[in-house]
C-alpha cells in the first residue's frame, strides 16, 4: 500500500469518528437517550483511533 492510501485510510477514519460523536451528542440530548447504541458507537471510535495508530505506523516504516 501506498502513502497515498494511508492518508486517505487515516482520513476515512478521522471522519467516521466525527459522525460517531456527533451521533452520540444527538443521542445524549434526547429524554431517554439510548445507553447501549452510544456504548457501541464509543468503541467504534476506539477501533478506529487504533487504525488510524496503525496506519501512521506504516506510514513511518514507509510501507
Amino acid at each position: 500500500m501506498g502513502k497515498k492510501r494511508f492518508l486517505k485510510q487515516i482520513k476515512s477514519f478521522e471522519e467516521l469518528i466525527y459522525k460517531h460523536k456527533e451521533k452520540i451528542e444527538k443521542e445524549k440530548v434526547k429524554p431517554v437517550p439510548n445507553v447501549n447504541l452510544i456504548r457501541y458507537w464509543e468503541k467504534e471510535i476506539q477501533v478506529f483511533m487504533v487504525e488510524i495508530e496503525k496506519a501512521k505506523k506504516r506510514l513511518e516504516r514507509g510501507r
